[in-house]
């Protein structure tokens, strides 16, 4: 049941990192964003537009890779941390 859970979880947190990329490119839900909240808007690119009138919004694929890396990072150690190998 615990992997299954995590699992989930994993699924999740890989759906939501490659929705804020701009590789996102389903248009799921209508313009006006999903339950109305127009900042979740369909096509993705959330890190682009957040960058956006900046100086980092070159550097917009970088910043993706290095947050999704550090996301991914933290799931682990509290994977590793609620699940010790046994003894």
């Amino acid at each position: 049941m615990k992997r299954a859970l995590w699992l989930a979880i994993a699924t999740l947190t890989a759906a939501i990192l490659f929705y804020v990329s701009r590789f996102w490119d389903f248009r799921l839900w209508p313009r006006d964003g999903l339950f109305g909240i127009e900042a979740l808007r369909p096509q993705g690119g959330l890190v682009a537009q957040w960058l956006r009138g900046t100086d980092l919004a070159p550097f917009e694929l970088l910043i993706w890779a290095i947050g999704a890396f550090l996301i991914l990072t933290l799931l682990q150690k509290l994977y590793d941390l609620l699940n010790p190998p046994p003894e």
